[in-house]
Formats: structure tokens, sequence, C-alpha cells
């Protein structure tokens, strides 16, 4: 079969393997390497990625169907179902997950498919790492303290940000005795470390957001995490105990009509709307309008009521992130950091709001 021949499904897991492989899952590189194999042999695999087999590439990366089918598995394992996927899964044996899950793709299809119909959610929490620069920034340039405000939030944890420790080169921030504790491959200079930080006022929204009080969707949660990446898993369990022990709490809402009601300037506080890998999901209607809000309110600013809006997204059809920030009064936009999309190495270009 010439490459013009392979289907986009096809396409997407081998793209989806090699992503993979260089954001460090070598594990998730060869299962996927072998579902696009098993599907060009007419194997389960094609039956599970059936809704997708004539969706363009672009969409299929958009629906990320290649994630939808190793989260599939992973949650099989997680769940204890599966004797022989939990113990090829707990081995992180590649050759073993296959044997296990190309029995249970063909037993339990419409376990899988269930779990595949509902689109990824989840809730990277080392992003706060390329996120905190950008907090301490608009600390530091305003001297006020911040009310949060987080949109496609999935579960909350990056809500919690404030309750983590980090350390960034040779900076560090927040408390030391923190459960959640984060370090990254970081390049450059370091953002104010030294700024005071209150937070008065924390909320969230989400489309589909994650009940952390439902065990199952914990569960779903995990299933994301790809399991070679013991590390993410293990930062994952804390940061979702932190958030249960704190009452974190996300609205289930659209992004742009609770940013409508719930987003504005006050006196005496800087407002601070954020985001992460979010924007490249949203239809292109939804992006404008969200904008136009944001710079609405960002119209409404004061000195003593300013307005920032942080985001971590790529620039465009890439794994790289731009972590930017803009200010209002004056709308003031500067691209503070770049970062991988699992916040895995940071590197910060330095900041000067004064």
């Amino acid at each position: 079969m010439s490459e013009a021949e392979v289907p986009d499904v096809v396409k997407a897991l081998m793209l989806q393997a090699g992503i993979c492989r260089n954001m460090g899952s070598t594990l998730n590189g060869e299962l996927l390497d072998r579902a696009a194999a098993d599907w060009l042999a007419g194997g389960p695999v094609k039956a599970l990625m059936a809704p997708w087999q004539d969706v363009a590439l672009r969409g299929q990366l958009h629906a990320a169907s290649p994630l939808r089918l190793i989260g599939a598995w992973h949650e099989l394992a997680l769940s204890g179902d599966d004797p022989a996927v939990s113990a090829a899964y707990a081995a992180l044996d590649a050759e073993a997950i296959w044997v296990a899950v190309s029995v249970a793709m063909a037993q339990r299809r419409e376990r899988l498919a269930q779990f595949m119909a509902h689109e990824p959610q989840t809730n990277e929490v080392r992003r706060s790492i390329a996120l905190i620069g950008g907090f301490l920034e608009i600390a530091s340039a305003t001297g006020l303290p911040l009310r949060c405000f987080e949109i496609a939030a999935s579960a909350g944890l990056n809500l919690s940000w404030d309750r983590y420790r980090y350390q960034m080169g040779e900076a560090a921030w927040g408390d030391p005795k923190a459960k959640v504790r984060m370090d990254t491959a970081w390049e450059g200079g370091a953002p104010p470390a030294d700024a005071a930080v209150t937070v008065v006022e924390r909320s969230a929204c989400d489309r589909r957001p994650t009940d952390l009080a439902d065990p199952d969707q914990r569960r779903r949660l995990r299933a994301y995490i790809w399991a070679d990446q013991t590390e993410r898993l293990a930062r994952l369990d804390a940061a979702i105990e932190v958030a249960l022990a704190n009452g974190v709490r996300v609205e289930a809402a659209d992004a742009v009509d609770w940013a409508r009601a719930r987003v504005a300037p006050a006196p005496g506080a800087v407002t601070v709307l954020y985001h992460s890998v979010f924007w490249q999901y949203m239809p292109p209607e939804s992006q404008a309008a969200l904008a136009a809000l944001i710079a609405e309110i960002g119209a409404g600013a004061t000195p003593d009521a300013p307005f920032a809006w942080l985001r971590m997204e790529p620039p465009g059809g890439t794994t790289v992130m731009d972590v930017t920030l803009t200010l209002w009064p004056g709308g003031r936009e500067t691209i503070l950091a770049q970062a991988g999309a699992h916040a895995a190495d940071v590197r910060w270009l330095g900041a000067n709001l004064s």
C-alpha cells in the first residue's frame, strides 16, 4: 500500500505514536504502531476506530482518536476488570499489553467503545509550572491580590496552582511542605519568585467537568496519563488529593457564557482569566466570541481594578506552547515562556511589565 493509500485514521495512529515517543512514552509509541498495523490487517482495532474511519487527518487529531484508544486500554487496566490487561500494564511490557488488549478488544468491545465515545478529558497538572511565571509576573506588576478564573478547567487541578511547590531552575516558589511538587527542564532566567501572592477568589468552568468525588471519573482522568510516565500519575494523584481536601469544584458551563457572566474587573484586586491547551479545540466562531469578550473585559480595567489574560497555547500546528500574558489597562501582550505540551520543559523568555 502506498502512502497515499493509507487511510487518515491509520496515519493518525502512526503520527500519535511518534508524538508519544518524542514526549517520552516509548510504550505508547510501540502500542500505537501495533494498532496501526492491526487496523491495516483488519484486526479488532479497525472495529473500535470505526467512528473515525472516514475522518480526515486534521479531524482525527482534533478528536484525539488515537488517545481515546490507548486511554480505553489503560482505563481497563486500572479498573481491574480484566486481570490479564492489568498485569501486563503493571509490568509495562508492550508485548504482553498488546497480547492482552487484543483479546480484550474482541471480548470487551462494547466496554472499550463506550469509553472512546467520550472525548478525552485530561488535566495535566505540570502545566502549572509553565503558568506560575505568569501569576508571579501579574502579582509583581500590580501589587494586588489575585482573583483567578480558569476556563476549560477539566477537574480543576490547575485551579490550586498556588498550593503547589515549584522548582524553576535555581529559583523556587511555594510551600516547601506542599504535597504536589514540580520541577522541569527549565531554561533561561526565572520569574519574580519573591512576589507577594495572595489568591482571594478562585472558580472554574468546563463544558464537561470531571467530578473528582466519583471514583469512575477519577479513573478516567488517570487513564489518560501515559502508563509508563509514572511520575505524572503520582503527581496527578497528589493533586487530586489536594483538590478534594480544599473542596475544589468546576462548574459545568460554556466558556464564553461563563466568562461573560462571571468575569469582570473588581477594585482592589487583579482579575485573572486563564486557560491551557484549550483554544485550538474551540470552533472558530467560539474563538472569535471569546476574544471579543476578553477585549471587552479588558477595556473596563483600571489601575485599581486590572485584568489579566494568561494562557498556555500552541501558536499553531505544533506541540510547543507559548505562555502569553496580556495585562490591562493598556492591553500589553508579552510571550513569557515556551513549554512542551506536558510542561516537561520550560524556556523562560522573561518579561518587563513595569
